[in-house]
């Protein structure tokens, strides 16, 4: 997790009215108590009214809140082009779940910024020149099993081949190619990692075990760029 991530985390918590000793916090995400000690002076040059009671941990100053976040109109376009491009990926599940998070984030949008966005909308189309009728349902699935660390069994059929292997995965990353998501994993079939376009995947299943992280970097594959079962 990023210091970033890690201080919205933090603040929530203390938002909940919860009291939260160091320890606590530093357990909670895994890290040392100096580190949350340098999160809480983050969060108090940043503003936030973080109250220490002696001996017994961190809360927020009574009666404070965050204030509604406000977007600006060039960040909104931002979101409406960035969603023409989301529809382009072909991926039921990954565009549902952004149309859904895009539908929360306009609601908080201001009434003129949110009638300009609607009609940039209506101005926007995206051309794709290499156009292939292949769908998938499955890349939000497996950008959980890449978080939480869960190996995936998947039926894969590679391009010009009417074979389908059988394989169990360990997945990492994702890139995306001619609009194709590709999704990198370490193939226990083959014993090395190899790449899997994803609207290729004819039947996953997310299993409960969960693998040891091999440490993946996705520069170091580019540079070594192995075969992959595309």
């Amino acid at each position: 997790m990023s210091q970033l991530s890690r201080l919205i985390s933090i603040l929530t918590l203390l938002r909940s009215k919860r009291l939260l000793t160091a320890t606590e916090l530093a357990d909670k995400f895994n890290v040392s108590v100096r580190t949350i000690y340098r999160d809480i002076r983050k969060l108090e040059e940043a503003g936030i009214p973080v109250t220490t009671i002696e001996g017994r941990g961190y809360s927020l100053m009574e009666g404070y809140s965050v204030a509604p976040v406000q977007f600006t109109e060039k960040q909104a376009n931002a979101l409406i082009t960035a969603q023409h491009l989301v529809n382009q990926t072909q991926d039921a599940s990954f565009v549902n779940d952004f149309q859904e998070a895009l539908t929360k984030i306009k609601s908080v949008f201001r009434t003129s910024i949110q009638q300009k966005s609607e009609l940039l909308e209506s101005k926007i189309h995206v051309f794709n020149s290499n156009f292939e009728n292949i769908s998938s349902n499955a890349l939000s699935e497996i950008q959980l099993a890449i978080t939480n660390l869960n190996y995936v069994e998947i039926n894969y059929q590679k391009a010009n081949d009417t074979n389908i292997s059988f394989r169990k995965i360990e997945p990492y990353a994702f890139y995306s190619m001619n609009n194709k998501w590709i999704l990198i994993a370490w193939c226990h079939l083959r014993d090395d990692y190899r790449a899997f376009r994803i609207d290729r995947i004819q039947h996953f299943k997310i299993l409960s075990d969960v693998f040891i992280d091999r440490k993946f970097n996705l520069q170091d594959y580019f540079r070594d760029c192995p075969y992959d079962d595309k």
